[in-house]
């Protein structure tokens, strides 16, 4: 067995075990880099630190920083009683406010499961009192954070320019963000318009077979009884809707209105901050981490309370993941395990073919371990792909990036643990059936489809 192969081996191991326990596998693998480079690639322990991503880690720091300020001064209550009020008695809106305000946070540098945790209360609350299904609720959210998830200030995004910059194509960095963008945009909608017409045709069945077993039952005037299947509102006969299961009955009679949140100076100025991390990374080229740690500070010299259960609630756990994976492969690359695999995959002969296999490999481990981990780990295999001048370094990454986020929604992932604990007790079992089954319907079509639009077409 060769030692690149048992490098390999033990960080698939690590991957394991933080799937299957609670221990943090960037942990395992930041000890399991010193542990391989050492004994077995005699690598020095100073060669080692240096694998460490310093300029990926503070843009981590930064970025979640910032965020959990914004969460804490409730600048995201702000934002979502805003869009309560917009939707008004448009049910339409309600979900295409949730994806948005969703996209929002995760575009404006929050990790996905944090936007997500964020809105999902919010938005399946709301949903249900406009009598939407709380499985289409929670996907559009989960596709709203997948679409903002791939701007450049959102960890997602940070590592998949990292790929774009080792293909030789930063500039195209806007490009990956708004293909991601509009890719989770189109699916949420299918998503949605599918479910609900779903949840209908059980609601039409549910009441057929109340009214074939006897629901209308006569007194002995001949007067109709009420069903169990409708429900009263405070001016009389209200309008219940079927949601998630075909039992759930939300009665639209009860709905009640947005409960204010105020505008306050600090929340205000914290929404300025956002934008303008937008424009000093997007536009004036800034450096990421630099520009979320300066807007951050401003914040809390503003207002200095902030900043102590600000620095409390940041994702250490996600940034030790992250930092420790890309540490490791950082080590591989050193002992030349990398360069082995890549010589592999270049052995196909096809860079295409290469690209739908990585795109396959990356949706199915990430429906059961962590995103940022799995494309810390899969760049630097996909930049000799997207650096081969008969395929666009656009078009693979975007393919390699939606195919590994797309699957966030399975139960075994962050995000659809946080869906299912955002939803009902006694809809748990169906959100668990439901997520899983539609995970795999992702990981069996979307690769697929993403790598012809993408990587076979060129688009990009």
């Amino acid at each position: 067995m060769s030692l690149s192969l048992i490098a390999f081996l033990v960080l698939v191991a690590a991957f394991a075990v933080g799937s299957f326990t609670k221990i943090n596998a960037g942990l395992l693998a930041t000890v399991a880099a010193f542990g391989v480079g050492t004994l077995l690639a005699g690598m020095s322990i100073k060669d080692v630190i240096g694998q460490f991503p310093a300029g990926l880690f503070f843009i981590l720091v930064g970025a979640t920083l910032l965020f959990a300020i914004v969460r804490i001064n409730g600048t995201i209550d702000l934002l979502a009683y805003w869009a309560e009020r917009l939707a008004g008695d448009r049910k339409i809106l309600v979900p295409i406010l949730m994806f948005l305000l969703t996209a929002a946070l995760a575009s404006a540098g929050a990790f996905t499961p944090a936007a997500i945790a964020i809105v999902a209360p919010v938005g399946l609350a709301l949903g249900a009192r406009f009598g939407i299904s709380t499985l289409a609720m929670g996907l559009v959210i989960v596709q709203g954070a997948n679409a903002g998830a791939f701007s450049p200030v959102n960890p997602f995004g940070v590592l998949g320019n990292k790929m774009l910059d080792g293909a030789g194509a930063s500039g195209d960095s806007f490009k990956l963000y708004a293909y991601c963008f509009i890719f989770n945009a189109i699916l949420a909608a299918i998503a949605y318009a599918l479910v609900q017409a779903i949840m209908k045709r059980r609601a039409a069945k549910a009441e057929s077979r109340q009214a074939d077993g006897g629901n209308a039952l006569k007194n002995d005037d001949g007067a109709d009884t009420p069903s169990s299947g409708s429900v009263s509102g405070p001016g009389g006969a209200g309008t219940a809707v079927l949601t998630a299961p075909a039992q759930t009955i939300v009665a639209t009679g009860t709905k009640t209105g947005p409960v204010k949140v105020a505008a306050t100076p600090m929340r205000i100025l914290t929404l300025v901050g956002i934008a303008s991390l937008l424009v000093l990374t997007t536009v004036l080229g800034l450096d990421v981490g630099v520009a979320s740690l300066v807007i951050a500070a401003v914040l809390i010299v503003l207002d200095s309370n902030v900043q102590k259960p600000a620095v409390e609630s940041m994702p250490w756990s996600a940034i030790i993941l992250v930092t420790g994976i890309v540490t490791y492969v950082g080590m591989l690359e050193k002992m030349g395990a990398l360069k082995e695999l890549q010589e592999g995959i270049a052995g196909l002969g096809n860079s295409s073919l290469a690209a739908l296999i990585a795109s396959y490999v990356v949706a199915i481990v990430s429906a059961f371990a962590s995103t940022t981990g799995t494309l810390g780990v899969i760049s630097p295999v996909v930049v000799p792909i997207a650096m081969d001048p008969l395929l666009t370094p656009v078009g693979v990454v975007t393919a390699i990036a939606i195919s590994s986020s797309v699957v966030d929604v399975s139960p075994m992932s962050t995000s659809g643990a946080l869906l299912m604990a955002s939803a009902q007790p006694k809809d748990e079992r169906m959100f668990f059936r439901a997520l899983l089954l539609w995970a795999i319907a992702m990981i069996g079509a979307v690769p697929l489809l993403v790598w012809f639009v993408f990587v076979q077409l060129g688009l990009g």
